[in-house]
Formats: structure tokens, C-alpha cells, sequence
């Protein structure tokens, strides 16, 4: 580690259960670039129950990802700081009574053969591979945040199925939640995502949009491109299960880092308790405003709660890069523009994303991945990518035809009304995008969807002629 005469304070607040009558404790270590740390103690007994570990102030050459944690609030928890030449590492242990890990016990009245929920009628990835056994193994575990397998699982529960496709019945409220609850999280995953084996695959990741050849769709049938993703920051919970405190930790975390936005990127955020209504007037005229969640796939996972407290849309000047935070996943990150240069799109794309990640990286945090399944979002559908590069296209004829299921599947496609997952297609316009996240990176993605939607419009093309056309062979997307 370089010398530095800046002092770095490091936060740390333990905070007691509120259905207990233990103290209060909070601890707070200086970590001071000579490799010392002091440390203060207090007492108070009107603070939330959690436990955080915060930078106050940092200089550049500390780690402060590996310190931005929110950790368990549970019962034995503790720190252990291990210092060498160049890097620091961080663990926490804090003793009560209770040794707590990714799979702590959750006290029940009644065995888990009563507790199973009745999926006769269900028809999502959830109730394919919930089996008793896996339920009863499974039922009593809890993640460090407290989120169960009930939790997870509601939404699928309480919704069997889905009008337009084969809904994952299944969200993840933290980061933890695809390990405590692997052993149904990973066949639901395998099935998701066309066979990915999360226990022996990992994921790519490719940003470099140059890599993408042609991309520069007919405008006479593609009305408009974009390309998006989620992004989930490390150390908070994920919107299933997260306090208004983590929401609103999230809002203010991106919103800093996005100040830091400059040229063709830099623009304004606009939150949802605050806008005027001029303002909101506007961005429901550019169709930017996302509403409280209806779908029930969304309220009966819980992300609808305190609605719209910590909620805000993010653009730049241009209005062809936005980011919402804490709608589906803390951040949803979008590039877009009418008419059909996906290219440019990308382009804009990869470039706003590296930058977004480096200024939170600067303020300390760093978002969700692992080599296995990729950025880490609330619903396992958007695993490993959590891209959708999709197109307004226009198909009169070839939507017609019996043979358009077959040819997007083939193709790795998958269509959607342009109103969204829960709307059918007004006329002949659909939505048009990547069925696939996992597996595959950003750059195979969007040349997949460009290959694609060029294969459509070849195919509508043909018929406008009379020609016949072909289903074409299926995509080998698992190399």
C-alpha cells in the first residue's frame, strides 16, 4: 500500500434485535494508514436493528470495497482484520450466543410436511423443482439477513402461472440467498438459462462494444433499440427484502456516483417523492416513468413496499441513458433511441455501464458478481448479464405465420408486447430481444439479437413477396 498522511475512518454499528431488551452497542475502529486502529465504544438504545460497516471518509489508495458490507444481525457475529504489504482484509466478531452462517435455523411451530405449499396447478420453473424433500431441507434455513425459503418462494406460490411465458416462480432478497437456497435456486437456473450448470460453468463478461459486427437495422421495421441491465450493490439487500434504510442507502450511493457523470453522459436525477409536476409531466411524456409495480409477479415479492420512498429515474441530457434505482433490482441501467442503430446503442451502453461501475467503485462499494452466476440481481432470470437488447419491430406478416414461435426460439428470441412482460403485442409491433442471460457475455448477446432481428426482417421481407420461408437450425447457445 502506498503511504499516505490521510486519515481513513471506518464505521462499524451493531445494533441490538428490537425484540430484546439487550443494550445497544456501536463500535466505531479508525483504521490510520500506519497500520494502527483505535477504537471507541458507546451506548445507545434508540437506533434500527442492523449491523453496518461503513467508510466515513477514505483516501485512495484503502480498500473500501471490501469494508462496505451490511452483515448479519443475528446472534455471534465478529471481526478479525489481517493486514499485509498492499492489502487489507476484513471478517467480523462480535460474540453473543449464536454462531450464525449462510444457513442459520429459523424456529417453526409445525413440521415442514404441513408448511408445503399446494402446487398441483402451477405451472413456473419454482413449482417444477419444488419437491417436498428439497422443501423440508431447505425450509428451515434463513440467509444472514434473515430472508427464508418462503420468502423466496411466495411470488410462485401465490401466482401459478403466466398468460405469455414460464414465469421463475422465485427471487432472491440478498446475495446469499443463491447459496443458502442452492439446491433449488440451481435447477430452476439450469432450466432458465437453456442448461447452465452454475456448479460446474462460469460466466463471461465482455463490454468491448467494437467487437459487434453490422447493427444497423432497416428502419422501415425497427422503430426503436435498446439495450439494459440491472445492477445490485454489494452489502444491501436486494429489494424483496431490504429496510427502507438499505433502499434508501441504495438511492443515495448511486445518486452520488452519478454526479460524477460527464460529456454525453451527465444529466439529472428526478426522484419519485420529490419531482414537480411539470417534471413528472415530462417523463411520462417520454415514456421514462416507471409506476408502483401492479404485476402481481412483482407485488407479491415484496417490491412494491413503501412506495415510491427512495424511488428515482436518472438521464442524461440526451435522454438516451437512464437509470432507474430501486424499482425490480437497486439499479436498472438503460440505453436507447429511436430507429435501429443497436450499435450505437451498445455503444453508449458499455461505455455509460464501465463508467458507472468506477464511480462507485471510488465511493467505496462495488456491485454483486461471482464467476458462476455473473452480476448478482433479485430475480434469477436476469443472472449472469442481466442484459436485454431488444427492438420495436414491426412483423405484420411474418407474425401471422405458424411458424413464427418456432423461428424466435430457434433463434434464441423471445417476443413480448411493447407495453412489457405482462402486455400482448398491439397490432403487428412487438417487443423483440434475447431469451438468454447466463452463459453467454454482453458482446455474444447483443450479436445474437442483431443476427436475429435480421433474420426477421429478411423473413417478413419474403413474404411481402409471396416467397416462401425456412425455420431456421437452433442456436448451440451452450459452447
Amino acid at each position: 500500500m502506498a503511504a499516505c498522511n490521510q486519515r481513513c475512518c471506518w464505521r462499524l454499528w451493531f445494533y441490538g434485535h428490537p425484540c430484546t431488551n439487550l443494550p445497544t452497542k456501536a463500535v466505531r475502529f479508525t483504521w490510520i494508514c500506519t497500520r494502527s486502529w483505535t477504537a471507541e465504544r458507546h451506548t445507545n438504545d434508540k437506533v434500527p436493528a442492523q449491523l453496518y460497516l461503513r467508510r466515513r471518509s477514505a483516501c485512495g489508495t484503502t480498500m473500501a470495497s471490501h469494508f462496505a458490507r451490511i452483515l448479519s444481525t443475528k446472534r455471534h457475529v465478529g471481526i478479525l482484520s489481517l493486514v499485509g504489504a498492499g492489502s487489507l482484509t476484513a471478517g467480523i466478531f462480535l460474540s453473543r450466543d449464536q454462531h450464525v452462517n449462510a444457513g442459520s435455523q429459523v424456529r417453526r411451530l409445525y413440521p415442514a410436511s404441513a408448511e408445503y405449499p399446494d402446487l398441483r396447478k402451477h405451472n413456473n420453473c419454482m413449482a417444477s423443482h419444488l419437491t417436498p424433500g428439497v422443501y423440508a431441507k431447505l425450509c428451515d434455513k434463513a440467509t444472514p439477513n434473515g430472508f427464508t425459503l418462503d420468502n423466496a418462494i411466495q411470488t410462485g406460490v401465490d401466482n401459478p402461472g403466466h398468460p405469455f411465458i414460464k414465469t421463475v416462480g422465485m427471487v432472491a432478497g440478498d446475495e446469499e440467498s443463491y447459496e443458502v437456497f442452492a439446491d433449488l435456486f440451481d435447477p430452476v437456473i439450469k432450466e432458465r438459462h437453456n442448461g447452465y450448470d452454475p456448479r460446474a460453468m462460469t460466466h463471461p463478461t465482455d463490454l468491448e462494444s467494437s467487437k459487434v459486427r453490422s447493427g444497423m437495422f432497416d428502419e422501415r421495421y425497427v422503430l426503436s433499440s435498446r439495450v439494459r441491465t440491472g445492477r445490485s450493490i454489494r452489502g444491501l439487500s436486494l429489494p424483496p427484502a431490504c429496510t427502507r434504510a438499505e433502499r434508501r442507502e441504495v438511492e443515495r450511493v448511486v445518486v452520488d456516483a452519478l454526479a460524477g457523470l460527464g460529456g454525453d453522459l451527465s444529466g439529472h436525477y428526478y426522484s419519485l417523492t420529490q419531482m414537480t409536476e411539470k417534471e413528472q409531466q415530462q417523463l411520462i411524456d417520454d415514456h421514462f416513468l416507471f409506476d408502483k409495480p401492479v404485476s402481481p409477479l412483482l407485488t407479491c415479492a415484496g417490491m412494491a413496499r413503501d412506495w415510491p420512498d427512495a424511488r428515482g429515474i436518472w438521464h442524461n441530457n440526451e435522454k438516451t441513458f437512464l437509470i432507474w434505482i430501486n424499482e425490480e433490482d437497486h439499479t436498472r441501467v438503460i440505453s436507447m433511441e429511436k430507429g435501429g442503430n443497436m450499435k450505437r446503442v451498445f455503444e453508449r451502453f458499455c461505455r455509460g455501464l464501465k463508467e458507472v461501475e468506477r464511480l462507485i467503485t471510488e465511493k467505496g462499494w462495488e456491485f454483486m458478481w461471482n464467476e458462476r452466476l455473473g452480476y448478482i440481481l433479485t430475480c434469477p432470470s436476469n443472472l449472469g448479464t442481466g442484459l436485454r437488447a431488444g427492438v420495436h419491430i414491426k412483423l405484420p406478416n411474418l407474425s401471422k405465420d405458424p411458424r413464427f414461435p418456432k423461428i424466435l426460439e430457434n433463434l434464441r428470441l423471445q417476443k413480448r408486447g411493447t407495453g412489457g412482460v405482462d402486455t400482448a403485442a398491439v397490432g403487428s409491433t412487438f417487443d423483440i430481444s434475447n431469451l438468454d442471460r447466463l452463459g453467454q457475455s454482453e458482446v455474444q448477446l447483443v450479436q445474437t439479437v442483431i443476427d436475429g432481428v435480421n433474420y426477421l426482417i429478411e423473413c417478413e421481407k419474403k413474404l411481402e413477396k409471396g416467397q416462401d420461408i425456412r425455420v431456421p437450425p437452433p442456436l448451440n447457445q451452450q459452447k
